[in-house]
């Protein structure tokens, strides 16, 4: 069996799918030599919410509920890519941190009981079920994986929740999939729709990454830094499902 392709072999090989999928949902540029051997990959890891399941949760208003308004004001002038709440409280004296939770907690559950299965999901899951592994990273709470199995009657192994610790944009609990199935980093992809948590934490570990952005929220200036510049850009878990098979050889 021929070596894995490095990442640089992907770039060649992306104007293949350019004939299907719009040029101007990838915010790179490309050589227009096609590749004949496709390269390996042996496992799909997804992010959850704002990939698997439609966004539901107001984050700007759970925000300012743990930050109050004049401090959310300050972090988010200071972070306009998007606030990292997990990570900013995790500093904070535990009876703080407990009511921060608590807030968080509550948003989350409210989401719960608005929660959908994103549009394609089940068919992209029911085509990785014959060609490969499938798992699951969230920063939510195991309580929401479990009615996300239950509602879309899909399962993922391992699915790992903010019980999970280091979470996203660390590299671990990637890492940890990629052990438990046995396989290399780069012999796996990380799907998501945040830049800073889904990309990142796939580029920390050395796999492949695609960009869910469903509303075109990311331009190139999003890109700047390279550890958030994924490999592919979509809009749909449709085109996810295409530029696997165009691009990839998916062995179980």
């Amino acid at each position: 069996m021929p070596s894995l392709l490095s990442k640089s072999f992907l770039f060649i090989h992306l104007p293949i799918l350019q004939s299907t999928i719009p040029k101007s949902r990838f915010p790179f540029s490309h050589s227009t030599m096609a590749l004949t051997t496709k390269t390996r990959l042996r496992g799909v890891v997804f992010d959850m919410d704002g990939t698997l399941t439609v966004p539901v949760i107001d984050f700007t208003a759970m925000y300012k509920a743990v930050l109050g308004e004049v401090e959310y004001s300050r972090i988010k002038a200071e972070n306009p890519s998007g606030i990292d709440i997990l990570h900013h409280i995790e500093n904070w004296n535990p009876d703080k941190q407990r009511k921060a939770y608590e807030i968080i907690l509550d948003y989350e559950r409210q989401g719960l009981d608005r929660l959908q299965i994103m549009p394609g999901a089940v068919e992209l899951c029911g085509f990785l079920d014959s060609k490969q592994l499938r798992g699951l990273i969230t920063r939510n709470v195991k309580e929401a994986v479990d009615l996300f199995h239950l509602r879309s009657g899909v399962m993922f192994s391992p699915a790992l929740s903010r019980e999970f610790r280091p979470y996203k944009p660390d590299p671990s609990p990637l890492l940890h999939i990629c052990s438990t199935w046995e396989v290399q980093p780069n012999e796996v992809m990380m799907v998501g729709d945040s830049l800073k948590d889904d990309v990142v934490c796939g580029k920390r570990a050395g796999a492949f990454t695609c960009l869910l952005d469903e509303k075109g929220r990311y331009g190139s200036t999003d890109f700047a830094n390279s550890e958030a510049e994924p490999d592919f850009k979509v809009s749909s878990l449709s085109e996810v499902h295409s530029l696997l098979e165009m691009n990839f050889d998916l062995i179980p």
